[in-house]
């Protein structure tokens, strides 16, 4: 009686040994898991309203097929809108093929998805208000010398669906991204940037990607004259001065003196609503090639006389 103990002992740890020996071995079991479903469905909730069960047939070890058996707990999974078919109403439906895309995220790590028990499974999706707005960068860039932007930063997607109550929804007319500072650019940049959220409402995305191209430039001046366009017959429309001097900021390297092209012009059609008989100059027939222009004087003087029959 007195080696009862040490027998017990060596049983216990036997049997443990076993256990844990046989556990370790790989097995194929029916396992159900619920599943909530995230997804971007326009017009939809981000999750799914209810958990869906998911059966399948999976290959795992023991310790693993037991876990999942016993797993109270819901698995939330992010689908892809492109996988989810809208079956009526609220419903939309995932194959079995397209389903076991996600089934690592699942069952987990170290499960081997043999087959699911179902040949398709439906999430309901609750609708929700939504518009679609902007994405405006918010950034300050300065440049090395004789280079600059080509044109603003990019941003893509350019906007996004922004969903909440009405009340909230009408106070959106676009969302920013959290600010970019560029120092000494000569040369295109780009990466991600995060959206600056917007309070009560939910976004579509939080991330977009960004591009500023950068160029090189050379600064070439020019002698232009400026005309008129749109003065209809019997009035005579003079602009003051007639000439001035144009600053052409070019892409390097330039082929060709841009102001052989350009035209220069004030539109009469502007001088008649214009209260001081002042005007802005416009440009037509610019080439690709000009980055920006300026002319030495920015607002012309205008005056208008009927000629006689």
């Amino acid at each position: 009686m007195k080696h009862w103990p040490q027998f017990l002992l060596c049983l216990l740890l036997s049997g443990s040994i076993w256990l844990i020996h046989n556990l370790s071995q790989v097995y194929t079991g029916v396992v159900n898991v619920s599943v909530v479903a995230h997804s971007e469905l326009l017009g939809r909730a981000a999750k799914s309203r209810t958990a869906v069960s998911v059966g399948a047939r999976c290959s795992a070890t023991g310790f693993r097929l037991l876990r999942l058996k016993h797993q109270g707990r819901d698995v939330h999974v992010d689908i892809h809108g492109e996988d989810l078919i809208p079956a009526g109403g609220d419903l939309y439906t995932v194959s079995a093929a397209e389903m076991a895309k996600y089934s690592s995220d699942i069952f987990g790590e170290g499960v081997e998805l043999v087959t699911f028990l179902n040949q398709s499974y439906s999430f309901e999706f609750s609708p929700e208000t939504y518009k679609t707005v902007p994405v405006k960068a918010v950034y300050s860039a300065s440049f090395k010398p004789q280079y600059m932007a080509a044109g603003p930063m990019n941003v893509s997607p350019d906007s996004v669906t922004v969903y909440g109550d009405d009340a909230n929804l009408a106070t959106v007319e676009a969302v920013l991204t959290k600010v970019l500072t560029l120092n000494d650019l000569s040369k295109s940049v780009g990466g991600m940037v995060k959206l600056v959220p917007v309070p009560g409402l939910r976004m579509s995305e939080r991330d977009v990607t960004w591009s500023l191209d950068v160029v090189r430039f050379v600064e070439l001046r020019s002698d232009v004259s400026i005309g008129v366009r749109n003065v209809p017959q019997g009035v005579s429309f003079s602009v003051y001065p007639s000439r001035t001097e144009a600053v052409f900021l070019c892409q390097f390297p330039t082929r060709s003196d841009p102001a052989a092209t350009c035209e220069f012009y004030v539109d009469y059609d502007e001088f008649l609503v214009s209260e001081s008989g002042r005007c802005v100059c416009h440009a037509d027939n610019v080439p690709p090639y000009v980055l920006k222009w300026r002319l030495g004087q920015e607002i012309f003087d205008c005056m208008v006389r009927e000629e006689a029959e």
